[in-house]
């Protein structure tokens, strides 16, 4: 069982990351209708939200796109900002979705980001406890560290839980925008939907991957 709670989720994940290569890769080739590139369907995006003072940039990386709340700053990434494929269009309108979000200060959006600092010490922190109260396992103080560090690594498992709402979100309202108002057209929104689909299952995925860790973690204590 416990060589099954480890294989498995890197599995999932790596299945998972295959998937959103491959799919991406596709649709890439697949240009739109109009046209128009990733940068320009973000920059009209934003515009009509509203959002005329969050800005467009570049990034270098593949698939390295992000909105950056802090600097109100929509990146994209080099395969994404210049490029007319649907796959591209499908990725910025994503992103823009979550500046949307933002500006609305969607609940779930808030929630993540509060538990951001949370997570990044929970997520260090866990692995050193735990390790540690393994050495001290006969002692109250060992098992005491143990179970600290299953209850920080449910935190990080947790932060990834609220991610998926977030996600999803922003890609539905990346599609309904893309859709209504004519940005792409029949197949090509079925491709860029099957893009956004791909890269959701990486946060399912990523969310499995930390479940089954916390099983085995647990596993491991009542050893």
């Amino acid at each position: 069982m416990d060589w099954l709670l480890l294989i498995l989720p890197l599995i999932i994940c790596i299945a998972a990351q295959i998937n959103v290569q491959s799919t991406y890769a596709k649709y890439h080739k697949v240009k739109n209708a109009r046209g128009l590139t990733g940068a320009e369907v973000a920059r009209r995006i934003l515009d009509s939200n509203g959002l005329t003072y969050v800005g467009v940039e570049m990034v270098h990386g593949n698939l390295s796109d992000h909105f950056d709340p802090r600097a109100n700053v929509v990146r994209l990434s080099e395969s994404v900002y210049n490029e007319t494929s649907v796959a591209a269009l499908g990725v910025a309108a994503h992103e823009c979705g979550h500046a949307v979000q933002h500006a609305e200060s969607y609940g779930p959006l808030v929630l993540r980001s509060n538990l951001v600092p949370v997570t990044n010490f929970c997520s260090t922190a866990w692995y050193l406890l735990f390790v540690l109260g393994l050495f001290f396992s006969s002692s109250v103080l060992g098992r005491g560290m143990i179970s600290l560090g299953i209850i920080l690594f449910a935190v990080v498992a947790f932060f990834q839980l609220v991610t998926l709402p977030v996600e999803f979100n922003a890609s539905r309202r990346a599609m309904h925008i893309l859709e209504t108002q004519g940005y792409l057209e029949g197949n090509e929104v079925t491709g860029a939907n099957k893009v956004l689909k791909a890269a959701a299952l990486t946060y399912v995925a990523a969310l499995l991957h930390s479940l089954m860790q916390l099983l085995r973690l647990i596993r491991i204590s009542r050893d």
